[in-house]
């Protein structure tokens, strides 16, 4: 065992024989992300240099709130309760407020934006008066998974990006209405043991770590592919009183394991921030379900079309895996409101196949 040399980390870290060594490790000297979207770029793929900005914008507010996060109330921000109720009916934490104020203030003033959309918000944000109108529409959550916040547990950023349907104006909330085939863009940060930032344009799915060091994203995994076959599910086990018949009886039959049907056994995993537990699907397989049920007659599900489920629905896509209500496929619902919810299911292929099966026998 080798100790850390002087000048690594600021932690004493032992190393096993032929491990690189502290300082080795601490500077990573990979590909930024805005080197990665540039030599995307370069090699053929269709993305603009204002979505490339755009992009930056976001990684940029997420790094912000990464550091708020990292710190809580070493730094003074209260993680309790604001108070005050948003639009979707929730308790805000000031975290969520803060995030929030952390994505408009990066992306508003930039002349990449026309406007902005967040859970957070009744209504959409216009760019800030005399700011240059740009070429797309974002939306976000800026806080996904605030009930984690109190258990220092994992929580992250989501957001989706749109192209403008109009030319000239400031958009209204119709022009946001857009199914999510139409993203450019998608992606989420994770704000966990490391802080990740995961995307897609379009051109495969890929993960950075953010390296505190340089103060830069790093790309640590490309081209991520999501495995045909699952062993794994995400579901709120609480609600199963709620589902319907085919949602039970798929996990009636992942719960008998090998002596059931499916012949083979599952696990349960459940972090309780939907941009956590996509996370995992997304890296090692598994389907994530927060189904249609019958818990509330005015909320066919918990979570929002545009700033939740369509994002990650075009990432698992993006990264080989399906998404779909149990109904239709994520990516082609037509939105009929800003704060839309909808039941989502997606990630390992052949296993949202076979969930689908499920549906049709009951149908």
């Amino acid at each position: 065992m080798a100790g850390a040399r002087q000048g690594g980390c600021p932690a004493d870290i032992l190393f096993a024989e032929g491990t690189p060594e502290v300082g080795d490790t601490c500077m990573h000297h990979g590909t930024t992300l805005i080197q990665f979207l540039t030599q995307q770029q370069h090699g053929g793929a269709a993305i603009a240099d204002d979505l490339i900005g755009l992009i930056g914008d976001v990684a940029r507010a997420c790094k912000m709130i990464s550091d708020i996060v990292d710190h809580g109330d070493l730094r003074g921000e209260a993680l309790a309760g604001h108070g005050d109720i948003n639009v979707q009916g929730e308790t805000q934490k000031r975290l969520d407020l803060i995030a929030n104020d952390l994505m408009l203030r990066n992306t508003g003033w930039t002349g990449r934006v026309a406007g902005m959309a967040s859970e957070e918000m009744e209504h959409i944000s216009p760019v800030p008066e005399g700011a240059p109108l740009g070429r797309y529409l974002l939306l976000f959550d800026p806080l996904d998974g605030s009930s984690n916040i109190d258990v220092d547990a994992s929580i992250g950023t989501i957001f989706s990006i749109l192209p403008r349907t109009r030319r000239d104006g400031a958009p209204a909330t119709e022009e946001f209405l857009q199914p999510g085939r139409r993203q450019v863009c998608a992606g989420y940060a994770v704000y966990g043991p490391s802080t990740v930032f995961v995307f897609s344009t379009g051109h495969g799915v890929h993960v950075f770590t953010l390296d505190r060091n340089i103060g830069e994203f790093v790309l640590t995994r490309r081209d991520v592919r999501i495995p045909g076959q699952a062993t794994e599910f995400s579901i709120n086990s609480s609600n199963a009183r709620f589902w319907e018949p085919a949602v039970r009886e798929y996990i009636d039959d992942c719960v008998a394991g090998s002596d059931g049907p499916r012949g083979k056994n599952f696990n349960m995993r459940w972090i309780g921030a939907m941009v956590a537990d996509a996370h995992r699907v997304i890296s090692r397989g598994g389907v994530f379900m927060y189904p249609r049920d019958r818990k509330d007659p005015d909320k066919p599900s918990k979570l929002r079309l545009m700033y939740e489920v369509n994002p990650m629905a075009y990432l698992c896509e993006q990264a080989g895996g399906l998404g779909t209500t149990g109904y239709q496929d994520i990516l082609e619902v037509e939105p009929e409101h800003l704060h839309q919810r909808i039941a989502a299911m997606f990630g390992s292929r052949e296993e949202i196949r076979t969930l689908l099966e499920y549906h049709r026998r009951h149908r």
